[in-house]
């Protein structure tokens, strides 16, 4: 069976349709070539043989009729040597015929007084010259009219016809030694072809056998060299691409790995915080009820970071799947944000109420609630992003600050707006804030309250439903986030 795999795997190969390539290029045109040579050897041949033949037959019917040979047969003893002659010189068959089919002599001495009616004698009766080669039989075979013409007042008749059939051995044995010869040169010429061919071939194949070579080695861990094979463009740019693939590998497997390592610290840390909180309740005796209660709290706070840590790894996982997990509902935008915004004064109306001197953010709405913008929308996936985009807005705004929030749209988009006038967000960091556990303040993470997921989700979100979000920020100025989605929902 493994036979019968490298068999077909080296039928399939590069390697073996170069090989084929190569003997195809060569065999055939040598073949074609070695065709070529002996029929136009043959015909060169037969049109030399048949010229000669019949330069000397014209020659003999211009004495057969200037003598009048017809009628004095017997007593023209030099024309008959030459037509004796004429048929042993070119091996073949001399036949004197006049115009009443009547055999006048025939050099083979078979056939002298006998009739002989056929197409050819008939034509050249009728004033035409003709000549043919069978190839089959091996002969050449021509008809001459033997043409009186009258002295006094030159009218030309047809007296009568001399037929000759000459043998074509001698060509035919020049013809199988040449096609003997020329297929030695030719079996030489494919040999020599086969072994060049395949020799091209290795040469030819052997960067990409390199190539895989490589590659094999690099699955064995990612190692610092980068795949380098130059030996033609085609190998370049596949070197290329695949280096671009193996880094985009090592990205995703360190992101990964960071991903892992930052998702045990998101959790660990608040279990951590939790379990010293528990052990220093335990190890006091007597402790008041109101530190009791503080610790409880705490407590409490720490949960309440865990499970908004799960929920966000829960929301990202689930945003990592394919679009086809959307619910596609038709919404209305302006209604979805004013949730958002409500919901968002009402989880932040004790803090403002705490901290009212300290830090007021304004909200300022532009949704143009004179017209209704529907959208084809996953509610749920949208609402968080939303919630994300204002949630920062707020949480990393300055004191007396403000939060503008406008929706605009076209024909084709909606537009959501989110400008704040807060810490900003360093130049450096811009390329970074969707990362997952990416934080630009990771001093104040903690007070604040966030997960570092936030932007990850809003971004995964807007991607699933083939929009686009950008960013524009300055340190101490203020971020404005801009999101343009589809109306209708492109699948």
């Amino acid at each position: 069976m493994s036979k019968l795999k490298k068999l077909t795997d080296f039928l399939k190969s590069l390697k073996c349709r170069l090989i084929l390539l190569c003997i195809l290029i060569g065999i055939v045109p040598s073949v074609l070539l070695r065709a070529g040579m002996l029929g136009s050897y043959e015909n060169r041949a037969v049109s030399i043989r048949t010229s000669e033949i019949l330069s000397q037959a014209k020659i003999l019917a211009n004495q057969i009729v200037s003598n009048d040979y017809l009628n004095n047969a017997e007593s023209e003893s030099a024309i008959n040597v030459q037509l004796e002659q004429l048929s042993t010189i070119y091996d073949g068959r001399v036949m004197i015929i006049d115009e009443e089919f009547h055999i006048i002599k025939d050099t083979y001495n078979l056939d002298t007084g006998k009739t002989i009616i056929s197409e050819e004698v008939i034509k050249s009766i009728q004033g035409e010259e003709i000549s043919k080669y069978d190839s089959q039989n091996r002969y050449i075979e021509m008809t001459i009219p033997l043409v009186h013409v009258d002295p006094e007042t030159e009218n030309k008749r047809t007296i009568g016809v001399i037929m000759v059939s000459v043998s074509t051995d001698s060509i035919n044995l020049n013809l199988e030694y040449l096609a003997r010869n020329t297929l030695v040169m030719e079996l030489i010429a494919i040999v020599a072809i086969i072994f060049v061919g395949t020799f091209i071939a290795i040469h030819l194949v052997a960067p990409f056998h390199a190539m895989a070579k490589s590659i094999e080695e690099i699955q064995t861990g990612y190692g610092d060299d980068a795949l380098k094979i130059n030996a033609y463009t085609e190998t370049r740019q596949i070197c290329e691409k695949f280096n671009k693939m193996l880094g985009r590998m090592k990205v995703l497997d360190d992101s990964r790995q960071e991903f892992v390592s930052n998702v045990s610290h998101e959790l660990k840390t608040p279990l951590t915080s939790m379990k010293v909180l528990a052990d220093s309740i335990n190890s006091m005796e007597d402790a008041p009820v109101e530190l009791y209660q503080e610790f409880m709290s705490d407590i409490g706070n720490e949960v309440d970071r865990e499970t908004k840590i799960i929920n966000d790894l829960l929301s990202l996982v689930k945003m990592d799947k394919s679009a086809g997990d959307l619910n596609i509902t038709n919404v209305n935008i302006n209604e979805l944000l004013e949730q958002v915004k409500t919901e968002q004064i009402r989880l932040r109306k004790a803090e403002f109420e705490l901290l009212q001197s300290q830090i007021n953010p304004h909200f300022l709405y532009n949704t143009l609630d004179a017209i209704v913008w529907l959208a084809d929308v996953d509610e749920v996936k949208i609402t968080l992003a939303f919630t994300n985009l204002i949630e920062n807005a707020v949480k990393y705004n300055r004191p007396d600050g403000w939060v503008h929030v406008s929706l605009n749209a076209d024909h084709q988009y909606f537009y959501l707006k989110v400008e704040d006038c807060g810490i900003g967000i360093p130049e450096e960091s811009l390329e970074h804030i969707y990362e997952r556990f990416y934080r630009v303040d990771k001093s104040h993470s903690r007070e604040i309250g966030g997960t570092g997921l936030g932007l990850a989700i809003t971004r995964s979100a807007v991607l699933m439903h083939r929009g686009a979000i950008k960013v524009f920020s300055t340190v101490g100025e203020g971020t404005i986030f801009n999101v343009r989605i589809p109306l209708n929902y492109i699948s």
